[in-house]
């Protein structure tokens, strides 16, 4: 639009020139009409692949460029289109009739927003705004632009303000890249490759292993890692979506830094909304359409059948949500830390699979009788490990006979499940036994129940693992399909052992160890060491105690112990703690088992838990011949498991070590230089053997805590 003159005014040159001076005046009072950049407007979606290039779109189906390049043309929603409202403070006229560019040109660099020495996994977040961390997950990209204008810096603070959570984009990897799939089936080889091994909650391979193909472009790499996603491909299936979370938290294999804070975050991001898409996925496949418009209708009519193709091909469609509610019970604890959730994913499958009947099938066996039996046992599993892991009494009884669904089978260990089983009910059984316990011992009543209890418990936990060290004997009629599941069964035979031997720990550890604490935060059952319970002040002692705990590179807080023939105790400076040693009982004579012979079994215990997790194999994916390498120098040695939904097992196991492991130094008394010409002794062996153990045990948390930052707390505790 051209804006005409305005014509002289008939009263003179002087006053003319006034008039207009006065009219250009008014004119600069209003904000001033920005000609636009472009001579057509953008659309307001664009397509994916013109988003991932960069490249201006024109909105049609299919759009000129992915015709020209003869491209895929697919559309998302996107929340980010049309202006934003934002309430600005009253500035000078001046400042309004600046142009936008000039704005932006003098406006504060974004500050990267993250201390190197606090590290992305830090405890404690102290970034200021929605978007920081694991808080940014809970908030959806509109509202990130609602917060924004609550924190712009003013021009005259501007230098020692920081206000952006994420880091800048200059600090960004080009290809901090999230490992996400193009297809169902794709997705569906890589849960074999990375999940199924550790967490078999479906039927074996129906055809044969494919290469691991993650996508190589996500969209644009410039904006924050914290921003709202963009799935280039977005599955149906709740199951198919769960499963894309886990995989989104392993690093990709082109991924030059891993391990960087923006790499960290935008997994984080990408994980959580494929969690998201899940639970909306199982609500839609739990609704009744019914239920809105005439809810009378909708309580008397049978639950439609759901249309859509079945993720796996022997597992029907409508146990996708249950077994996906089963992958995000996992993923609650092992990534966000969240055992309330953890166990309310798990009740959620409970109560479906309970309406369907999956606790009573029978022993017909059809093409998804398999599928059937392993979705029951594993709900089953998962619901008994939310009560260990958050030590809180059962929801469900644990031998219930109406639970009478026959184990699924593999044909490489026919009785590798009901190992597994009969171990987690060992487990859950010795963590209730810790519950009562305490509560035994707060009260001074009821002890020969514990008496009685504790010899119960150790006499199944011994006789169930020594079952678990049976050869499994394969039938020959199976022999020549036993190779399909091989690695799974060892892999479930091997966190049977674990899970038996942690059961051994907590029936013992309280007569070995009285308890005492030694970590600093709260892990499962174990009492986390606090202020009320000093260490002591005598340098001596102090000395010996950092020198002992310094050399395995962990962080606790342990009482010295003085050398006894008969108990394990600690020093008097303990006696004004909470924590009493089992001198200051009376019941101590009434346990069946002595101090010696309770340590014993806590070392045997936490060592084979150290081996056992050192044996878990690790994910070894196909690699495609032309695929690209750049990233490659991680794998496959440092891709980490997953599905450590019993990681509490390794606390437990190091801290019988830890505490074994420091009694022997303080008996021993060894000046720094012992040992250089002394012959080994068996105390020596002994002493080398715990650290091997619990250098095993900070590898295998360092390898899980690569994709699931909820353990990483657990590294700074080993």
């Amino acid at each position: 639009m051209v804006l005409e003159e305005p014509h002289p005014p008939p009263y003179g040159n002087a006053l003319g020139v006034a008039a207009v001076t006065q009219s250009k005046a008014a004119a600069s009072a209003r904000p001033t009409v920005v000609r636009k950049k472009f001579a057509k407007p953008p659309v307001k979606v664009a397509c994916l692949a013109c988003r991932a290039s960069r490249t201006r779109c024109d909105g049609q189906d299919p759009c000129t460029n992915c015709l020209g390049k003869k491209k895929h043309c697919s559309y998302l929603p996107s929340k980010r289109g049309g202006p934003r409202k934002k309430k600005r403070p009253s500035i000078p006229a001046d400042a309004v009739a600046q142009p936008a560019d000039v704005q932006n040109a003098t406006a504060p660099p974004a500050s990267s927003g993250f201390d190197e020495s606090s590290g992305i996994f830090g405890q404690i977040d102290v970034l200021s705004i929605p978007g920081a961390g694991l808080r940014s997950l809970d908030f959806p990209s509109d509202v990130h632009a609602m917060f924004a204008d609550l924190f712009v810096p003013n021009a005259d603070n501007s230098a020692h303000v920081q206000m952006e959570p994420t880091p800048s984009p200059s600090n960004i990897p080009s290809r901090s890249l999230v490992r996400t799939y193009g297809s169902d089936d794709a997705i569906l080889n890589a849960y074999y490759d990375f999940i199924h091994h550790y967490f078999p909650i479906l039927p074996p391979r129906v055809d044969p292993p494919a290469p691991d193909q993650p996508l190589d472009c996500i969209g644009s790499f410039t904006e924050s890692p914290s921003e709202e996603p963009i799935l280039a491909y977005r599955p149906q299936s709740p199951l198919c979506l769960a499963i894309s979370a886990i995989l989104a938290l392993i690093p990709h294999p082109n991924d030059l830094e891993p391990s960087a804070p923006a790499s960290v975050i935008r997994r984080r991001t990408y994980a959580h909304k494929f969690a998201q898409l899940a639970n909306t996925g199982i609500e839609s496949d739990c609704e009744l359409h019914a239920s809105s418009t005439d809810p009378a209708e909708a309580l008397s009519s049978e639950r439609p059948l759901l249309d859509r193709e079945p993720f796996h091909s022997q597992a029907p469609v409508e146990l996708e949500s249950v077994l996906a509610l089963l992958v995000l019970s996992i993923y609650e604890y092992t990534q966000r830390g969240n055992l309330l959730k953890m166990r309310y994913r798990a009740g959620q499958a409970l109560a479906i699979a309970l309406d369907m009947s999956l606790h009573a099938l029978g022993d017909e066996y059809d093409e998804f009788a398999e599928a059937r039996r392993r979705a029951w046992w594993m709900t089953y599993y998962c619901v008994l490990q939310g009560s260990i892991v958050s030590t809180t009494p059962l929801a469900i009884i644990a031998n219930d006979p109406q639970f009478v669904t026959p184990y699924p089978r593999f044909a490489a260990d026919p009785d590798g499940w009901s190992v597994l089983i009969q171990a987690q009910q060992v487990l859950v059984s010795a963590t209730q036994f810790v519950i009562d316990l305490n509560k035994c011992i707060s009260t001074r009543t009821n002890m020969p129940y514990i008496y009685e209890r504790m010899q119960q418990l150790d006499a199944w936990a011994s006789s169930a693992l020594a079952r678990s060290n049976l050869l499994p004997i394969v039938p020959q009629s199976v022999a020549c399909g036993a190779g399909i599941e091989f690695t799974t069964a060892q892999c479930i035979r091997a966190i049977s052992r674990i899970k038996l031997s942690s059961a051994q720990i907590k029936v013992h550890r309280f007569r070995a160890f009285s308890d005492i604490p030694i970590f600093i935060k709260k892990h499962c059952d174990l009492t986390a060491a606090s202020a009320a319970n000093p260490v002591s002040n005598d340098p001596s002692k102090t000395s010996r105690s950092q020198d002992g705990i310094n050399n395995i590179g962990c962080s606790c807080s342990l009482e010295p112990f003085q050398p006894s023939s008969s108990e394990y105790t600690p020093s008097a400076s303990s006696t004004s703690s909470d924590f009493h040693t089992m001198s200051q009982f009376s019941f101590t004579s009434g346990f069946p088992y002595s101090s010696q012979h309770s340590a014993k079994m806590c070392l045997r215990a936490s060592l084979l838990i150290s081996r056992m997790f050192h044996s878990l194999p690790l994910p070894q994916p196909l690699l495609d011949n032309s695929q690209t390498q750049q990233g490659m120098h991680m794998l496959p040695n440092h891709l980490p498991r997953t599905m450590p939904s019993f990681a509490c097992c390794l606390m437990q196991g190091s801290y019988a070590m830890l505490m074994i492991f420091y009694k022997a130094r303080v008996e021993k008394q060894m000046p720094p230089d012992y040992g250089t010409n002394n012959p080994p002794t068996p105390q020596d062996r002994l002493i080398e053997e715990i650290r091997q153990g619990l250098e095993r045990i900070i590898a295998t948390v360092t390898n899980y805590a690569i994709a699931f930052e909820a353990l990483d707390g657990m590294r700074g505790e080993s």
